[in-house]
């Protein structure tokens, strides 16, 4: 077989077909790790390395959305660190509740396959952040990382949420259930959402336990674990969660690079200008023409200066006249 960083490089993203997919994993892992099928819509991928494992719960319509290879998100740790990789997949968002699933943690747990690692990390986001918290109960010690994560969707817990109704048929109050109960035997879990998404922020207050490190990121919208990739932060974050360095001094210093990203601007640029922040959105724009060629911050920035001047406000210091610059060079 080839070796790790070749089997590792190897793009995935030709496999439109899931079952195909699946066939072209097992047959890159089959002498270091192996894929199982677990009923019909959920596998497991393992990859042994390094003694610190990482486990993660993706769906393959996320791994081919966000990967470009088609790839775990693991295996990038996998090439890097050469960590080992335990991947959960679903076919679409299951919130991995599936007897198979219960039944596959429980022979890893029979069998002592975690006491094997010298450190074991979960990782998720949404319904498979909810996944992470809840199934890391079977390696007790573990650190979790989960980002934008759901408590549970038990009608008489989370009734608020309406997000996902179709769900409140699957049951949520049997094995491997509450997810924030599910912690209490780890380490330490980190625990990623954007306040601004209230239903988020109300399961992230469900969470709320003494080995729980919670972390705004304000202004980052639905696709979290979409924008931290592209702010090339969340390896980082695993990391930093695997040497004990990872707090929320340290999210914080991490999450500067929100700064530049242009997701985020965007989305503080909505706020600002719904909230009619016209001094703040001249400010923010301001910066953001420093950076690129911005044609829709220029233009809010133009908006919101008409805005001050037609009130009589003050201008921030230096701000010139778009409208007046333009008129001036004929443009």
């Amino acid at each position: 077989m080839q070796d790790a960083a070749n089997t590792f490089d190897m793009p995935l993203s030709d496999l439109k077909d899931r079952d195909a997919w699946l066939d072209k994993v097992a047959e890159l892992t089959e002498e270091d790790g192996y894929m199982q099928r677990l009923g019909d819509r959920h596998a497991a991928i393992f990859v042994e390395e390094k003694p610190i494992l990482l486990v993660t719960f993706e769906t393959h319509q996320r791994i081919a959305e966000i990967s470009e290879d088609c790839q775990p998100m693991g295996w990038d740790m996998v090439k890097a660190l050469g960590w080992s990789h335990l991947c959960l997949v679903s076919d679409g968002d299951t919130w991995f509740r599936d007897r198979a699933v219960y039944g596959f943690f429980d022979r890893l747990v029979d069998d002592g396959f975690f006491e094997d690692f010298d450190q074991v990390i979960f990782y998720g986001a949404g319904p498979c952040g909810y996944a992470a918290a809840a199934f890391s109960v079977a390696a007790p010690g573990a650190k979790v990382v989960a980002i934008q994560p759901q408590a549970t969707l038990d009608p008489r817990v989370a009734e608020w949420d309406h997000r996902y109704l179709p769900m409140r048929r699957t049951a949520f109050d049997d094995r491997y259930g509450y997810a924030p109960d599910m912690l209490d035997a780890a380490a330490h879990a980190y625990i990623l959402y954007d306040p601004e998404i209230e239903l988020d922020a109300m399961h992230a207050a469900l969470f709320t336990r003494s080995n729980v490190t919670k972390f705004r990121m304000r202004y980052m919208a639905e696709d979290l674990d979409k924008s931290l990739i592209r702010m090339q932060i969340l390896y980082r974050i695993l990391a930093q969660a695997s040497a004990d360095k990872l707090n929320t001094a340290a999210l914080a210093r991490l999450y500067r690079a929100r700064r530049n990203d242009t997701g985020y601007q965007f989305n503080l640029l909505r706020r600002l200008m719904a909230d009619s922040r016209h001094y703040l959105t001249i400010l923010l724009t301001n910066k953001v023409l420093e950076q690129r060629r911005a044609p829709r911050f220029r233009r809010m920035r133009q908006a919101a200066i008409d805005s001050l001047k037609s009130a009589g406000a003050a201008l921030p210091p230096g701000t010139g006249d778009d409208s007046d610059s333009s008129a001036q060079t004929g443009t």
